[in-house]
């Protein structure tokens, strides 16, 4: 299948199961910490996509990391972690049908973040849709 088809097809299956995380996070971490939640999602993930390293991925591809690579990565740890921590905490606290449309604000500040820091070109569509995302992320927080 053709590259640019297959990228679509994945950011769509993505969707799809962040989706569903909100969804069953949100039944899971019910009468519990959430920051134990977060712990035990982040256990069966390791487990998960380490079992799909080791099945699909040659070990000596880990060798060839860079410094660079681990730093950004490890970074991008830590950013990720922070932000589960507190995407559950919102869960517990709030309705998931709010939590997940507003934490999808970091779309809109990816596209910033994208144009500031990888000098990526910002188009109208990329304004029209961040606008619209950040539109709709003030209604959900208006109540």
């Amino acid at each position: 299948m053709e590259y640019i088809v297959m990228w679509k097809i994945y950011a769509l299956l993505a969707a799809l199961f962040a989706a569903l995380t909100a969804i069953l996070a949100k039944i899971g971490i019910e009468g519990i910490d959430s920051n134990l939640a977060t712990a035990i999602r982040t256990i069966v993930i390791l487990v998960l996509v380490w079992g799909i390293v080791f099945a699909t991925v040659p070990l000596s591809d880990i060798k060839s990391l860079t410094a660079k690579n681990w730093t950004f990565l490890i970074l991008s740890g830590i950013a990720t972690g922070l932000s589960w921590m507190f995407y559950f905490h919102a869960l517990q606290l709030g309705d998931v049908s709010r939590v997940a449309p507003v934490d999808k604000l970091s779309i809109a500040l990816t596209i910033i973040l994208a144009f500031v820091i990888l000098g990526e070109a910002i188009t109208w569509q990329a304004v029209i849709g961040g606008s619209l995302i950040v539109a709709g992320t003030l209604c959900m927080l208006w109540k």
